[in-house]
């Protein structure tokens, strides 16, 4: 806690006086962020950090594994869920991105199942993403097996950002972009998917 607290010292002092203006606009017009970014609440991939946003610029949603759920309205909690439905029909971002990382400890749970301290919420959640696809019968390394998941978790996330009716509306009208992308933690590449895998952004 101390190094927080230390942190929010150097924030108040070299940071604040250059963004003090920035705040003060956010907190007297409201947000109006310009994309909504699902990612996984992995400590070392920071979606702001990635992409080089600003405070206001993106609505982020994270959660173990950047999992996006099927549409499923019902009375009990839903997280992820009420974050699009705020970020979408309240907030009218103009993108979704479905953020994915290597050496994802979330999409390792799905693969060899979740740690003993860690089932009664963790290993129900990851089952949203077990019907992606299996990895090519010759693929035998464990790195390339998690990688393979890492990329499926990606197009699952957005085919079940399609179920949300007011997403697939929105999508079709031509008011909202769904993409993909996955950073890779050794090398610092973001990647994105493209039609035919992910390509690195350059």
């Amino acid at each position: 806690m101390d190094n927080l607290i230390e942190g929010y010292r150097r924030f108040r002092a070299d940071i604040w006086p250059a963004e003090r203006a920035r705040y003060e606009r956010l907190a007297r017009r409201g947000q109006s962020p310009e994309a909504l970014v699902v990612a996984c609440s992995d400590s070392r991939v920071d979606p702001q950090t990635v992409f080089g946003a600003v405070p206001g610029e993106l609505f982020v949603v994270r959660n173990v594994a950047g999992l996006v759920p099927p549409y499923s309205p019902d009375a009990q909690y839903h997280g992820t869920s009420a974050a699009l439905e705020f970020g979408v029909r309240v907030l009218k971002v103009s993108d979704i991105i479905v953020l994915g990382h290597a050496l994802c400890g979330g999409v390792q749970a799905m693969v060899e199942g979740a740690p003993v301290d860690a089932r009664d919420f963790v290993e129900p959640w990851v089952r949203i993403a077990q019907d992606v696809p299996r990895p090519p019968p010759g693929m035998v390394d464990p790195v390339e097996i998690l990688t393979h998941y890492e990329v499926e978790v990606v197009r699952l996330s957005l085919a079940n950002l399609l179920t949300f009716p007011w997403i697939a509306e929105a999508v079709a009208a031509g008011r909202l972009g769904l993409y993909g992308f996955r950073f890779d933690i050794h090398t610092g590449v973001l990647s994105r998917l493209e039609q035919h895998g992910f390509a690195p952004v350059t």
